[in-house]
């Protein structure tokens, strides 16, 4: 299986390389958002229990969270592969992951670090707000989404370079020229 871990600061570029990778690979796409509400949505224990947390303003616990991903990593049998969006972005949570995956005989296979200099995010962010009317895409909610990317997810790079997984790639320049080194890193991996 080629499982993936896309990684990066908000406005990196993961959504729209993320859906490239999964036309390329043809992948699963496992987004924590998207699971967490689904789980919900169906009433699922673990969504009730999910559900209970978060009504009371609290963070879902890693292990809680590691285990919907189970659910359906399991429901996607037999799978090429799958990309992470949005996990692991803490340590805590990226060796969780890798143990759920040791478990099913497999591991995270690469991890791409979208690298892209902090004027051009904000460049990107503030575009997309204007487009998409998103409401957190404004100057001072950007710079508070970045400052907390650099203090609590960006240790999580050093992790995987440990793990001999991290490959970073430069998220500068277009679409086309970002997906190439992609393409390149993954191939490298397969």
């Amino acid at each position: 299986m080629l499982n993936v871990v896309i990684f990066g600061a908000p406005g990196s570029g993961k959504g729209t390389q993320s859906e490239l990778i999964i036309k390329e690979y043809g992948l699963d796409h496992i987004s924590t958002g998207d699971v967490l509400r689904g789980e919900m949505k169906a009433e699922t224990e673990l969504g009730k229990i999910a559900k209970d947390y978060i009504e009371k303003g609290q963070l879902v616990p890693d292990e809680l969270i590691v285990d919907m991903l189970a659910n359906v990593l399991d429901s996607k049998k037999p799978a090429k592969g799958v990309i992470f969006d949005g996990f692991p972005r803490t340590i805590p949570q990226a060796k969780a992951l890798k143990k759920m995956l040791n478990e099913r005989g497999t591991d995270v296979s690469v991890m791409l670090n979208l690298q892209v200099e902090e004027e051009e995010l904000i460049k990107r962010l503030l575009e997309r707000g204007k487009v998409s009317g998103r409401s957190d895409d404004n100057l001072e909610t950007i710079k508070s989404r970045l400052d907390v990317y650099h203090t609590q997810t960006a240790p999580l790079a050093d992790y995987y370079v440990g793990e001999g997984k991290h490959v970073a790639i430069k998220g500068m320049g277009t679409i086309e020229e970002i997906f190439g080194r992609i393409k390149e890193a993954v191939n490298n991996v397969k």
